[in-house]
C-alpha cells in the first residue's frame, strides 16, 4: 500500500486561533465516483485558513489534479451522506438537520456545481443513502476471462433496476434512511419540465427504532437490503427488505423485516475477552457486495480493542421431528440463516472501513475489505478469509510557517473517513484536519499477486465495454509495462469482430492516448493519437453531411462511393471527382462556410504530416505512428476529396494558404503526395522524399499545437518523485510540471473548434486530464456546428472532464 500524496491546507501563523475547533469531534467523510471526482467534507473553510466561523463544508475536484478543489457547499449542519450516482453526474449531500441536496456539475464544467433539488426532512438526522440502481451490471466472465472476445469475456449479469417508470425505464432518485428509523425515497422528475418530485416517508420497521450505524445494499429483484443497529452489541442486527415502486402519480415504500442475528452468538473465542469488559458498541455495519446481500461485516469497538465479525447468509436443513413426519423417511427443512464465518481482531478502535464498490467477479470471493483504526492503521483485508494482504500507518506531520513548534498546540490528527475507487486500485483517505492521502491498493482479482500486464489488460478491456473510467489504475501503473500493455491491448482489440471495433473505436484511441502520455518516450505517439482522434471525428462529421440523390438508394451511401473511389489509388484529385455524383455531395453553403476551421485544420495535418516524412526514415529515428497508419493516410484523402467538392459550391470553405508561386494548386498537390506515400508507407520513394522536402519552400506550414502545458498526476513525472508526495490546496506542484512547449506563437487554441483565442483570453474550458483548451463564446450557429459542439459538451476528446479556467 505505497502512499501516493498528501493534500494539507495552507500553514497559518496564526494557527493557535483554531484550537477551539480542533476539540469538537470531527465528521468529515469523502467519496470518489465512478469518473473518478473526488467528493469530501471538511469542518474548516480550506481558502481562509485563520477563519474562526465553524462550517461543513463540501469540495469537488478530479482525481487527476486533486489539489484544484471547488467549493459547492457551505453547510450550518455537519454532513452525514455523501454519494454519487451510477453515472458519476449526480452527488447527493445530507446533513444531520435532515436537509437534503442533490447537484449536478452546470453544463457539465467540474467547478460549476447546480442544484437539482432540495428537501427538508424535518427534525431528522440521515444517516444512510443510495441511488436507485440502474439494472445495469456487467461482470467479468470467470470461465473464460481468457477468452479473445469481449462479447464472451464480459457478460451482463441479470439484475432489476430498483423503480420503474412507463415502459419499464428505470427511475432516478435515492433512498435515505434517519437515526430514527425513517425511510424517504425521493423520485426526480424524468424532465425538467415535469411536476416537481416525488417524496414519499415510512417506518423502516412496525415502530420507530434507534438507528446508529446502518448500510444499504442491492437486491437482484430491485429492492433495498438494509442492516441497521443502535450501537448496543446485545441488541440484534437487524435486517430488512425494502422495495419503492411508483404508482401513478405517487411513490409508495414497502418495508418488511427481515432475519436477523446477535453478535454473542459467535464462537466465544471470536469475541475479545476486554471487550467484555469494556464499554463496547457496534460501530460500523456493511455489506460485502453493494449488489449482493449474502455477506454482512460488523465491527464491535471499545476504546481499546476492535473485533470485525463477517455473517453470511446460509442454507441450512433443519431435521423434522419425526411425529410431524414420516418415521421410515426423515424429512428436513430448508430455511435461511445468518451464520458466523471469520474474525478480525485489533487493539484499536475502528475509526471507517470500506468495501469494493465494483465486483468484477460474479463472486464473494473477489475484492477486499479496508479498514482503519485510531492508531492510524491501515489494513486491506481479503473478503473470504479476513487475513490481512498489506497494511501501513498514516503518518501526518504539520507544517508551520518558520515557527519553532513548541508555540502551537500538538495537533493529533486522525483518519475520519476512507473510500475506494470503483476498480479498487487506489483508497482516498480524509483525516480530521481536513486534508486528502491517497493509497494505492493491491488487485482487486489477483491481490496475492503483484500488478501483471494481463490484469491491467483485462481491467482496461472492463472500462472499454463498461463505460467505466481507468484514471485510477493509470496511477499505479509501473513504467516498465506500459509497452508491453499497449501491445497487449492492441492485439487483444484487433481480434474482436469489425462492429465491436467500430463501436469501442473512440473509447479505445482515449484509453490508448493516456497510456502513451505516461512515459516521456511516448508524449509522439499521443500527440500522432490525438490527431488521429480528431481527423476521425471530423471524418465522422462530414460523412454525416452527405445524402443519397434517390431516396431508393440504399445500396450504396454516399461515403462508401467515396471510399471506394479512394481506394483506386486515384492519385489526381480531380480525376477522383469524375467518379462520384455530385448531387450527393452538395451541402448548403452557410453549412459550408460554418466548418472552415475544421476544413483548414485537416489540410494542416495534411501538410505537417508530408514535411515530416523525410525525418521519419527508419535510419533517422523512431517512425510516426500517423505516417505509417494507411487508414489514416486514406482518411485524409478522403477529406481532400470532399474539401475540393465543397469548394466548387463555396470557394470561401476552402483552407488558406500563404504560397511562394501563386498558381500552385496546394490541394491537388497533397492530395498526389499522400497517394504516392499510401503505395508504399514503409519504404517511401526518395522522389516522393525530395519533393516533401521542397514543401515548406512552396507553401507556409503552419504548426499544430502540441500537448499542453499541464501539471497532472498521471504524468512522466510522477514515476520520478519521491512518494508521498507533500501537496497543498490550490498550489500546482512545481515537480509535475510538464516541460512540453507549446507552439510557435504562443497563442491559445480551441482544441475543438481549432480557432485562435489570443494569448490571454478572459474565459476558458480547460480539460482536467490533457489540459486542451476549448472557448466558451459561441460561433456560427448552423445545425452542423451545433452537432459538432454536441459532441464535446460532456468531455473533452480525451475523456477529462472540463473546468473552467478565468485569466486576471
Amino acid at each position: 500500500m505505497d502512499h501516493i500524496f498528501s493534500i494539507t491546507k495552507k500553514p497559518n501563523k496564526t494557527a493557535y486561533r483554531q484550537n477551539i475547533f480542533y476539540k469538537l469531534e470531527k465528521s468529515s467523510l469523502c467519496s470518489i465516483s465512478c469518473t473518478n471526482v473526488l467528493a469530501f467534507s471538511t469542518e474548516s473553510n480550506i481558502e481562509e485558513t485563520n477563519s474562526l466561523f465553524w462550517s461543513s463544508n463540501v469540495y469537488v475536484a478530479d482525481l487527476n489534479s486533486p489539489w484544484q478543489v471547488h467549493k459547492i457547499l457551505v453547510n450550518s449542519s455537519p454532513v452525514t451522506v455523501l454519494q454519487w450516482d451510477f453515472t458519476g453526474e449526480l452527488l447527493l449531500i445530507a446533513d444531520e438537520s435532515g436537509c437534503v441536496r442533490i447537484y449536478r456539475p452546470k453544463d457539465y464544467i467540474l467547478n460549476d456545481w447546480a442544484l437539482v433539488l432540495q428537501t427538508t426532512l424535518q427534525g431528522e438526522h440521515i444517516l444512510a443513502a443510495a441511488f436507485f440502481h440502474s439494472g445495469k451490471r456487467i461482470c467479468l466472465n470467470a470461465e473464460k476471462k481468457d477468452c479473445s472476445s469481449y462479447i464472451e469475456k464480459f457478460q451482463h449479469v441479470k439484475f432489476a433496476c430498483s423503480v420503474k417508470q412507463f415502459g419499464g425505464r428505470p427511475a432516478s432518485g435515492a433512498l435515505l434512511l434517519t437515526t430514527t428509523g425513517m425511510l424517504a425515497a425521493i423520485l426526480l422528475p424524468q424532465y425538467a419540465s415535469q411536476t416537481p418530485m416525488l417524496v414519499a416517508t415510512e417506518s423502516l420497521g412496525p415502530t420507530r427504532l434507534l438507528v446508529k450505524t446502518a448500510d444499504i445494499c442491492y437486491g437482484k429483484n430491485g429492492h433495498f437490503l438494509l442492516a441497521v443497529s443502535n450501537g448496543d452489541p446485545s441488541v440484534p442486527i437487524q435486517c430488512y427488505n425494502v422495495s419503492v415502486k411508483k404508482v401513478e402519480d405517487k411513490c409508495v415504500i414497502t418495508s418488511k423485516s427481515l432475519l436477523s442475528f446477535f453478535l454473542d452468538e459467535a464462537p466465544k473465542e471470536a469475541m475479545m475477552d476486554q471487550l467484555t469488559k469494556d464499554k463496547c458498541t457496534v460501530s460500523h455495519i456493511k455489506w460485502i457486495m453493494r449488489e449482493d446481500a449474502d455477506s454482512l461485516v460488523v465491527t464491535a469497538s471499545s476504546s481499546k480493542m476492535s473485533c470485525l465479525q463477517v455473517w453470511e447468509l446460509r442454507e441450512k436443513a433443519l431435521p423434522v421431528h419425526k411425529s410431524l413426519g414420516n418415521s421410515e423417511n426423515p424429512q428436513s427443512f430448508n430455511t435461511v440463516l445468518w451464520q458466523y464465518q471469520r474474525h478480525f481482531q485489533y487493539n484499536s478502535q475502528v475509526t471507517s472501513i470500506a468495501t469494493s464498490k465494483l465486483s468484477l467477479l460474479n463472486s464473494i470471493s473477489s475484492g477486499y475489505i479496508v479498514i482503519t483504526f485510531a492508531d492510524n492503521t491501515i489494513h486491506c483485508l481479503y473478503r473470504d478469509t479476513l487475513k490481512c494482504i498489506c497494511s501501513t500507518t498514516l503518518s501526518v506531520r504539520p507544517r508551520y510557517l518558520g515557527e519553532p513548534n513548541a508555540k502551537y498546540q500538538k495537533v493529533n490528527t486522525k483518519i475520519s473517513n476512507i473510500d475506494m475507487s470503483w476498480l479498487g486500485n487506489i483508497l482516498l483517505i480524509v483525516d480530521s484536519d481536513d486534508g486528502l492521502h491517497l493509497f494505492k491498493l493491491p488487485p482487486q482479482i489477483e491481490s496475492s499477486a503483484p500488478l501483471s500486464v494481463p490484469y491491467c489488460t483485462t481491467i482496461l478491456e472492463y472500462c472499454l465495454v463498461s463505460g467505466l473510467d481507468w484514471l485510477d489504475l493509470l496511477l499505479v501503473l509501473r513504467p516498465g509495462m506500459l509497452d508491453a500493455l499497449c501491445d497487449r491491448l492492441t492485439e487483444s482489440y484487433n481480434r474482436q469482430p469489425a462492429s465491436v471495433q467500430q463501436f469501442f473505436y473512440v473509447q479505445y484511441l482515449c484509453i490508448k492516448t493516456s497510456l502513451y502520455r505516461l512515459s516521456f518516450q511516448g508524449q509522439a505517439k499521443a500527440n500522432d493519437l490525438t490527431q488521429f482522434l480528431m481527423l476521425h471525428s471530423i471524418s465522422t462529421a462530414f460523412k454525416s453531411l452527405l445524402r443519397p440523390s434517390e431516396m431508393n438508394s440504399h445500396e450504396k451511401s454516399p461515403a462508401d462511393s467515396l471510399a471506394n473511389v479512394i481506394a483506386e489509388g486515384q492519385s489526381d484529385v480531380d480525376k477522383a471527382l469524375m467518379h462520384l455524383e455530385a448531387k450527393e455531395f452538395t451541402v448548403e453553403t452557410t453549412t459550408l462556410q460554418s466548418l472552415q476551421q475544421l476544413i483548414q485544420w485537416v489540410a494542416d495535418l495534411a501538410l505537417n504530416l508530408l514535411v515530416k516524412l523525410p525525418d521519419s526514415r527508419p535510419v533517422s529515428g523512431k517512425p510516426y505512428e500517423l505516417l505509417r497508419d494507411v487508414k489514416a493516410l486514406n482518411m485524409l484523402r478522403e477529406m481532400l476529396v470532399l474539401i475540393r467538392i465543397w469548394g466548387l459550391l463555396r470557394p470561401a470553405c476552402l483552407p488558406v494558404f500563404t504560397k511562394s508561386d501563386a498558381s500552385l494548386d496546394v490541394l491537388a498537390l497533397v492530395f498526389r503526395l499522400l497517394s504516392r506515400l499510401v503505395q508504399n508507407v514503409n519504404e517511401p520513394d526518395d522522389a516522393l522524399i525530395d519533393e516533401c522536402c521542397l514543401l515548406p519552400s512552396q507553401v507556409q506550414i503552419q504548426l499544430l499545437q502540441q500537448i499542453n502545458n499541464r501539471t497532472v498526476l498521471a504524468s512522466p513525472q510522477l514515476a520520478q518523485q519521491i512518494l508521498p508526495l507533500q501537496l497543498e490546496f490550490n498550489n500546482e506542484p512545481e515537480c509535475l510540471a510538464c516541460s512540453n512547449i507549446e507552439s510557435g506563437s504562443g497563442q491559445i487554441v480551441d482544441t475543438i473548434r481549432h480557432l485562435y483565442l489570443g494569448r490571454t483570453p478572459r474565459v476558458v474550458k480547460q480539460c482536467v486530464r490533457c489540459g486542451a483548451s476549448a472557448g466558451t463564446v459561441p460561433v456560427t450557429r448552423t445545425a452542423a456546428i451545433r452537432a459538432w459542439d454536441q459532441r464535446w459538451l460532456r468531455s473533452c476528446q480525451c475523456g477529462g472532464l472540463w473546468r473552467m479556467q478565468v485569466y486576471s
